[in-house]
């Protein structure tokens, strides 16, 4: 097969949209409740699209999760845990999604799942992404960045070796994931919100243009690959000793250099980044992940490039 052949693709009939994933990122739980209520704005013709609360418990108590992060679950020794009256809730809670829109990795799970997140960090309208191979969901992101733009939008690759995230969403043949910020935990902001909905409203544009027959020649986009994970300095007994530099705050996606400043104690001592590339630092200073003793992860730029996609004529909307 030549570059330049077309990919016939399954049609995507079966989307579904998730919100509180961590209960205190409200803007994906005010946008799933009003679609749950009136949905008229993510309905496509040809299409089942499905607005779900996700993690209600949590959204009820405006917490991140209730026993343990629901994102980071849905691995097969978790999904297939027996259940007993000790099981973490948000395990018990991954076995109903999986059972609702999975099995995860059969064919009968959902075709795509938009995951709406909000990030304390300065990232914008991120699209994640977890399989650089996905032709589909590049093609889509690539729709998604064109109809936003001017407005950047930038995309996260989060494939790694060994970084294994297990994520909500990773239950669909396609995962999307929607990070939109920066915004306080507890708290919706109208910009977020307006920009998260727009990116979802784009998403099923792109879903339904395929399915209808339209054909989507090849692609590339830029796209910002995770690398490492990088911690806070810490003391002996586990302790944050520095705080991110200021130079640093709000500078997701910007480009960091050998000697540029990274954090500062409090005596006043500024610690450098010390490396023999550039990085583009994200999720700087993140309040859920202190938790995970996570400061930023870094990231390196690179293009990826789709196929040539259609939906298979058999597959096609007739309507």
């Amino acid at each position: 097969m030549t570059s330049s052949s077309v990919v016939d693709k399954p049609a995507v009939r079966r989307v579904a949209i998730f919100g509180g994933t961590h209960g205190n990122e409200l803007s994906g739980v005010f946008l799933v409740k009003h679609w749950q209520e009136n949905g008229a704005e993510i309905q496509r013709t040809g299409m089942e699209v499905k607005p779900f609360l996700t993690n209600p418990r949590a959204v009820k108590k405006c917490t991140r999760y209730i026993d343990c992060d629901l994102n980071r679950v849905f691995d097969p020794d978790n999904l297939g845990r027996t259940v007993v009256e000790d099981i973490p809730y948000e395990v018990r809670r991954a076995q109903e999604i999986n059972h609702i829109f999975g099995p995860k990795g059969s064919d009968d799970a959902y075709d795509l799942i938009f995951d709406l997140h909000n990030t304390t960090s300065n990232m914008g309208g991120t699209l994640i992404l977890e399989n650089s191979r996905d032709d589909f969901t590049i093609q889509m992101f690539h729709y998604i960045k064109n109809a936003l733009a001017p407005e950047r939008c930038p995309v996260l690759l989060i494939e790694h070796p060994s970084l294994k995230y297990a994520t909500t969403r990773s239950v669909a043949k396609h995962p999307v994931g929607v990070e939109v910020g920066p915004q306080p935990q507890g708290v919706v902001r109208a910009d977020a919100l307006d920009k998260m909905r727009k990116i979802v409203k784009h998403g099923l544009d792109f879903v339904q243009l395929f399915n209808e027959g339209k054909e989507f020649p090849p692609c590339t986009i830029e796209v910002f690959k995770i690398m490492e994970k990088v911690d806070y300095p810490r003391n002996k007994n586990d302790e944050v000793v520095a705080i991110i530099h200021p130079k640093l705050q709000d500078q997701d996606w910007q480009p960091l250099n050998n000697g540029d400043p990274l954090f500062l104690t409090l005596d006043g001592e500024v610690i450098a980044y010390t490396g023999d590339c550039t990085v583009y630092p994200t999720f700087i200073n993140e309040a859920a992940y202190y938790e995970k003793k996570q400061a930023f992860v870094k990231t390196v730029k690179m293009n990826l490039t789709a196929k040539h996609i259609r939906a298979s004529v058999l597959d096609q909307s007739t309507s």
